[in-house]
């Protein structure tokens, strides 16, 4: 008899009640659960949770039976609000008929972190403990679950732009954003492809209109490499190479499936592609942070998150900026294309047909050569140049961030500190609302200046005389000019501004502009704020309270620490980038390199950023000595140093009831306005001056007080 019972029991246990997926996911956040740790209560793995939690998968015994428990003891401390539940919330009279599969809200916390308890329960119980009945019902105040939101509008890639790739207890599994877990049924590389464009519903949609949508990216974890067959290291002459060899067994798996790679290869971020067929793309990025994919010098400490961290970070990253497609430098570049795509289709013609044309505002789908005063050295514009010639100013344009230095004078020997105030997203904001050139250059000879058209001009500034206890506007130095030399337009325009003639001797204009890259600043702006604010520093905070937000903001959140990282170095990177240098592959000087032949490869639109936010440094700085007599002692990139009575910015920044000097420097979160870069004493700088020489630039290393390598602040 005592069998029979049993098997009542477990035909019972079997169907124990539960509640709808959204309510477990709610009962379990109430209590402050994580997934980890209902997981570990009930001896299974964290996806399994997930999966119960969206609808994926229903609990099958002995779990089924405990979980029931463990949820109507929850219904019991935490009733569902009456408007949104019709029926007592803890009275569940079967088994949960099938439901559509949902995705799981993020937690407002990392899984790994435990939420803090309400005031009212000052000791919380575990699952363990609500699972042996050892928990008391706490006060009637109840913590109410964080409403879902939509991560996508667009059915096609509900799942999100990307996935990390693991292997957990023999079960391939796909992390994707907002903490969907996805089995992955892939035996190679080549059905994982497969897989990804035919089930995955991974991607993302176009920026703009005429736009492509973004491929699905997925990141191999080192188990999934070691699981596909891939090595879980690149070999030095592979890394040196950058790819696996063509030899390899997987780049043949792809091969014999008919999958094609680009000419980068099977590297660290490899493309897997098949021809474009009737105007769609099957397309898959992959990315191999083992490989070095993600370098640390821009992407910090990524490449060691797990899986589920890991895509919690990169797809932030993808919402706010877009799907990486490489380093963050590629990425920065690929955004620029992808705000303003090179082709647009026409409208139709007499049979009904639209075709390929140029898209107006872009740089278009073919490159266009510099003028020969913007080739860097080894041009081939350059190849008829003796081979030690060394240009000056005279013959090559110049326009760099500034590196500048001076002695302090004896008042500013008499005070305590220097403080270094640091420009938040200076080339962003340098980029934003500047008119640049959309075509090729068109040489003049003696034309009369207009500061609304882009181009580099060869002008005479010797003669304009400013403070020397400021840097020169015009050089990045900050000498005065000695003779002619070749400008881009916002450094002109500021010597006009200034009061002064201008008259130059020739000049590469480019009649065809327009602002290109406001959309490029708008979308990193807001990627930047948004993720400031996700480390609790806002733009409504009053300048003190600025000040103490920024104290330790890293520390809040440090995967939103590692995408503001990326979002700044995305900035610089897709800059410079503007100006690729050759990188090896047997290049000669006067021999184009590969990256001449992007369109995206314009030194000239590079050189009018620089040049924008270096007068906008120089604007500010006179502003502030004109107003308060205080002038910096070093200046590197967007980094100024003042000599101060007090430890901090606002001892020196002129505030009147938290409001800035007019055109000044003015504290806050937003790009162009100024944060606490560090603070030393002046009795420090006298003695790492004297140690190093006092050409020594301090805001180099006014930050730690460290002396380290050189930074070029780009």
């Amino acid at each position: 008899m005592s069998e029979l019972f049993e098997a009542v029991d477990a035909l019972i246990a079997s169907a124990s009640p539960l509640p709808p997926p959204a309510e477990r996911e709610r009962l379990r956040k109430a209590h402050g659960l994580t997934q980890a740790q209902v997981a570990a209560a009930l001896e299974v793995r964290r996806p399994t949770v997930v999966s119960w939690e969206s609808g994926k998968t229903e609990p099958r015994p002995p779990q089924r039976e405990a979980y029931a428990r463990l949820l109507a003891k929850l219904a019991q401390l935490y009733p569902a609000p009456a408007e949104s539940t019709p029926t007592a919330p803890a009275t569940f009279t079967g088994p949960s008929a099938p439901v559509t599969p949902q995705r799981p809200e993020p937690d407002s916390e990392p899984e790994h972190a435990v939420s803090p308890a309400p005031v009212h329960q000052p000791v919380r119980p575990t699952a363990t403990s609500i699972l042996a009945g050892t928990t008391r019902r706490p006060a009637a105040k109840k913590v109410s679950a964080k409403p879902a939101t939509a991560t996508t509008a667009d059915p096609r890639f509900e799942n999100g732009p990307l996935a990390v790739i693991d292997v957990e207890d023999g079960q391939v599994v796909a992390y994707c954003v907002g903490g969907l877990v996805l089995d992955v049924p892939a035996k190679s590389l080549p059905s994982l492809i497969d897989w990804t464009l035919a089930e995955a519903k991974l991607g993302a949609p176009r920026l703009s209109g005429p736009g492509k949508d973004a491929d699905p990216l997925l990141v191999l974890t080192e188990a999934a490499c070691e699981r596909y067959g891939l090595p879980i290291h690149l070999t030095q002459e592979e890394r040196l190479s950058g790819r696996l060899p063509e030899g390899h067994k997987v780049v043949k798996q792809l091969a014999r499936a008919e999958w094609k790679l680009t000419k980068r290869g099977l590297g660290p971020w490899a493309r897997i592609y098949r021809p474009a067929h009737g105007g769609r793309r099957a397309c898959v990025q992959l990315c191999l942070p083992s490989w070095g994919a993600l370098d640390t010098r821009t992407w910090g400490s990524a490449g060691n998150l797990p899986a589920v961290d890991l895509a919690r970070m990169l797809g932030t990253f993808a919402s706010r900026v877009m799907t990486p497609r490489g380093s963050t430098a590629v990425t920065g570049l690929e955004l620029m294309t992808a705000l303003h795509p090179p082709t647009r289709a026409s409208a139709p013609d007499a049979d009904g047909k639209r075709h390929s044309e140029h898209n107006p505002g872009s740089l278009g789908h073919e490159p266009v050569d510099c003028a020969p005063c913007e080739a860097p050295d080894g041009h081939p514009l350059l190849k008829d140049l003796p081979r030690f010639h060394q240009r000056g100013p005279a013959e090559m344009l110049i326009e760099e961030a500034y590196d500048w230095a001076r002695p302090l004078t004896d008042d500013e020997y008499s005070q305590r500190y220097l403080v270094g105030i640091d420009v938040n997203m200076a080339f962003a904001a340098g980029a934003n609302g500047l008119n640049v050139g959309l075509d090729a250059p068109t040489h003049v000879q003696r034309p009369e200046f207009d500061p609304k058209l882009p181009g580099s001009w060869l002008v005479d500034l010797s003669h304009i005389e400013l403070d020397e206890r400021l840097p020169s506007p015009f050089t990045p130095k900050g000498d005065r000019p000695e003779g002619p030399a070749w400008y881009a337009t916002p450094t002109v325009a500021y010597a006009v501004e200034l009061g002064y003639q201008v008259a130059p001797a020739e000049a590469y204009v480019r009649y065809e502009n327009g602002r290109y890259l406001d959309g490029w600043y708008n979308r990193l702006r807001d990627a930047y704020i948004a993720t400031m604010a996700d480390l609790g520093v806002t733009a409504d905070l009053s300048p003190a309270d600025f000040l103490t937000a920024m104290d330790g903001y890293r520390q809040r959140d440090p995967q939103m620490a590692l995408v503001l990282s990326a979002v700044k170095a995305t900035v610089k990177g897709g800059i410079g980038k503007l100006r690729e240098r050759p990188r090896g592959e047997g290049w000669k000087p006067g021999e184009p390199w590969r990256a001449l032949s992007r369109p995206t490869w314009r030194p000239d639109i590079r050189a009018a950023v620089i040049s924008k936010t270096r007068i906008n440094m120089h604007r500010k700085m006179a502003k502030h000595a004109a107003f308060t007599g205080q002038y910096p002692v070093a200046i590197l990139s967007d980094c100024a140093v003042y000599a101060s009575d007090g430890p901090g910015p606002l001892d020196f920044l002129p505030y009147r009831q938290d409001k800035p000097l007019p055109g000044g420097f003015r504290l806050g979160v937003s790009p162009g306005m100024v944060k606490h870069e560090g603070t030393q004493t002046v009795l420090w700088a006298e003695a790492v001056r004297e140690e190093h020489g006092y050409e020594l630039n301090l805001a180099r290393y006014i930050k730690d007080g460290q002396i380290t390598g050189a930074d070029t602040g780009e």
